[in-house]
């Protein structure tokens, strides 16, 4: 089992940044993959950003290429998502996701476990 609490949202103008961050409780943190995802309204859960369990390897969607980059701490069962240079299309709930197996992943559907969100609003 491992339960993951997600910080760090709030109200940003465009263009500034915001830190997000998920910390982690229980299974051993740096043995699992990691990912955001963030959820619009009345939209399905997109794939943001993926790390691996070593912090070697990430992932990120075409959409934030450039302005996030997500990192981990595993001496802190920490994950973090930097976002820069926000947009108002990235306004949604950020979650941050848990997944055993290794394997790269930007399918919801395969991740083990979730936190409840963090909301973020970026205004125009």
């Amino acid at each position: 089992q491992v339960l993951l609490v997600e910080s760090g949202g709030g109200l940003v103008q465009a263009g500034g940044s915001l830190r997000l961050s998920c910390t982690a409780s229980g299974r051993t943190f740096s043995s699992v993959a990691m990912a955001w995802f963030r959820q619009a309204p009345g939209k399905e859960r997109d794939f943001v950003a993926f790390i691996t369990p070593s912090g070697r390897s990430t992932l990120y969607a075409d959409s934030v290429k450039g302005r996030f980059t997500i990192t981990r701490d595993n001496a802190k069962n920490a994950v973090y998502l930097q976002m820069n240079s926000l947009k108002p299309e990235d306004t949604a709930n950020y979650y941050c996701a848990a997944k055993t197996a290794v394997v790269v992943s930007t399918n919801t559907g395969r991740y083990d476990y979730w936190g409840q969100g963090t909301q973020v609003t970026v205004s125009s």
